[in-house]
């Protein structure tokens, strides 16, 4: 992370430091156990391999090689993390700089830019630290204590310890029975990625699109942020005020009412950025959902409390820690997360009853056969597309 940082339009390095200054502590362990936690959930991951390929019917492909499993603690997820999103971001960064200068808007947005984007990414990293229990990490440049798979795809699989410590002692469940259900859901997403060789390229080629699409314009960017600032946190006033006649016809209140149950994200957005992420969103709801359901589907050979830990986890899931918590998931779209998981577990699970676990893995073929969002909420309307349709 030495080389972060810099004249960049985010302080990197400053980002590193605020998530790891403000990151809460882990729950309390002796180093015997926390050396034990870390050698399990190793014999978990390389387990959980064998059961997910049996299962799903999916292999991984030779151009991806052995891609790394690391077991991290908060601070090494945030280092991670933070790599990532710089090398995702590169594009935009670029462009950026590119227009920093340009204007008043530009210079003003260039004097506090780096470090204001660096303390509040470190923010976003500190909450999210405590909250994730693993991931692949797809788009993962390597580091010397970060390494990735081969060069040229990268990847690699964290578990974040101390998160699945804090949760299974939470949920008071079996520690060893929810330390390798996390670990088939988090090998489902690194089997994904390493048995479709496409996905990667296709799911990296929309967020850059996504991100091409971003205004530039500092005024511009501006007025849009104190519009979703205003549908946020006044959108109710503004709603009664309509009903009452106060805001008429094209007024203002119609872009609040616009935004009616949308986080602070998707406001921000412009039209064809929504258009994108209705095509991620239907990805992503895929890509969970496919988690979920093979995680309960091999659960019941492997793991003798699954449905105990199934009930228990998604009820907290739903529920929140608190009331700031529920503030903080909406703000950033994560309720839109706990619905992917949701709508994309009960998209696989008719489509495999319908047509089976090979003509669900169709869905793997190309870009043309993912599901389009309306199709995670109508799985037969997948099914007469891409099977019916080829059949005929």
């Amino acid at each position: 992370m030495t080389s972060l940082g810099g004249t960049e339009m985010v302080d990197w390095n400053l980002a590193v430091s605020t998530a790891t200054r403000l990151v809460r502590p882990g729950p309390e362990v002796s180093p015997e156990e926390a050396r034990a936690v870390v050698a399990e959930l190793r014999r978990h991951a390389a387990a959980s391999e064998d059961h997910v390929h049996g299962f799903t019917k999916l292999a991984p492909a030779p151009e991806f090689g052995d891609t790394p499993v690391l077991v991290v603690d908060r601070a090494g997820w945030i280092k991670a993390n933070a790599a990532g999103f710089r090398d995702l971001l590169a594009p935009l960064m670029s462009r950026m700089r590119e227009r920093r200068g340009s204007g008043p808007g530009g210079m003003v947005l260039g004097a506090v830019g780096g470090k204001v984007t660096g303390v509040e990414l470190g923010v976003l990293l500190s909450f999210m630290a405590s909250r994730v229990l693993g991931q692949y990490e797809t788009f993962a440049p390597p580091a010397r204590d970060l390494p990735t798979g081969q060069a040229r795809r990268g990847g690699r699989l964290l578990l974040v310890a101390p998160n699945i410590v804090h949760v299974e002692r939470e949920l008071d469940v079996d520690p060893h029975d929810f330390r390798l259900w996390v670990s088939l859901h988090e090998e489902t997403h690194r089997t994904q990625f390493t048995a479709v060789p496409w996905l990667q390229d296709h799911l990296r080629g929309e967020i850059q699109s996504f991100l091409a699409e971003t205004e530039l314009d500092p005024s511009t960017l501006l007025e849009r942020l104190r519009k979703a600032a205003q549908a946020v946190t006044g959108g109710r006033q503004e709603r009664e005020e309509q009903e009452h006649g106060a805001g008429g016809a094209g007024g203002a209140g119609g872009d609040t009412a616009d935004g009616e149950g949308r986080s602070f994200v998707d406001l921000v957005q412009t039209p064809a950025q929504r258009d994108i992420l209705g095509r991620l969103t239907a990805v992503m709801s895929l890509l969970e959902g496919h988690a979920d359901y093979v995680m309960d589907g091999v659960g019941p050979q492997v793991v003798p409390s699954v449905a105990e830990i199934r009930e228990k986890f998604q009820k907290r899931r739903e529920s929140g820690a608190g009331r700031l918590d529920q503030i903080l998931r909406k703000v950033l779209g994560l309720d839109a997360k706990l619905r992917q998981y949701r709508d994309g577990e009960r998209f696989v699970r008719a489509v495999v009853d319908e047509v089976g676990m090979d003509g669900f893995n169709r869905v793997w073929t190309s870009p043309n056969t993912l599901p389009t969002k309306a199709e995670i909420a109508e799985p037969a309307d997948w099914v007469a597309r891409v099977h019916r349709k080829a059949e005929s």
